[in-house]
């Protein structure tokens, strides 16, 4: 690789769910390095607390918040970002719920379907939005699905669930959507996020993987730098395991 293999000076970032966790460490590393970055998740502080970091970086970002399960409102993510920038150039849809339930039985409907709006149809029609426009820049999507979709647990079949149906979409539309645009997707292991308050403990005392620790949401930055970068041109339909080696 060039020195300057990871130079995203002039192109633009769409990051959902990109307030917290994984998405603002994606955000703030993308703009590290000359990205333009649209901030979006539900919560409208939030996004902006995350766009004037970045703006104290010396770089560029907006806010566009956008409720990703809500899909008559995703046209205006993808309309912000141009107002904002005039191109996409990498959509990563990174915004995602987990809500549990004691059992299958107990699994409302509401539940049942938020799950998939979220984590699979809102990713679904948002890269179908966003895919005329990444084709004129040579575009990437990069979906952030879970390591669950392979390693499901019965504390959270649905989610598990929109995961694996996620990883089939990003098979499917990279088949659809290339040569002009590229779709892979980076498989989450547990990373040590504001959402893993519960349970982060007790894995990294008896973490089930090679690397016997949860990870660093800065640890999947490079990752997702890899995928939205020339350096990935022959990279599609990929789905990418940075997990630290859960056993399957």
């Amino acid at each position: 690789m060039t020195e300057d293999a990871f130079d995203f000076t002039g192109r633009c970032v769409v990051i959902t769910g990109s307030s917290r966790g994984l998405g603002r460490a994606m955000a703030l590393g993308f703009a590290r390095r000359g990205a333009d970055i649209v901030v979006s998740s539900r919560k409208a502080d939030a996004c902006a607390d995350v766009v004037a970091e970045i703006a104290d970086m010396g770089a560029r970002a907006v806010a566009v918040p956008c409720h990703v399960g809500d899909w008559a409102s995703l046209g205006g993510l993808i309309d912000g970002a141009l107002a904002a920038f005039g191109r996409i150039d990498t959509l990563i849809n990174n915004a995602g719920i987990a809500p549990t339930a004691p059992s299958s039985l107990e699994t409302s409907e509401a539940l049942f379907d938020k799950t998939f709006a979220v984590n699979t149809k809102g990713p679904f029609r948002l890269s179908a939005l966003a895919r005329p426009h990444l084709a004129k820049t040579k575009g990437s999507i990069i979906n952030v699905t879970s390591i669950g979709a392979e390693r499901p647990d019965p504390a959270y079949p649905v989610y598990a669930a929109a995961k694996g149906a996620l990883n089939i979409l990003t098979r499917a539309q990279a088949m659809e959507f290339g040569p002009d645009v590229r779709v892979n997707a980076i498989m989450a292991g547990p990373f040590w996020t504001d959402i893993a308050t519960s349970w982060r403990e007790a894995y990294d005392a008896d973490a089930p993987s090679a690397a016997r620790r949860i990870g660093r949401p800065e640890e999947v930055v490079t990752s997702a730098l890899y995928l939205a970068s020339a350096q990935s041109a022959y990279v599609t339909g990929a789905i990418l395991r940075v997990d630290g080696g859960v056993i399957l």
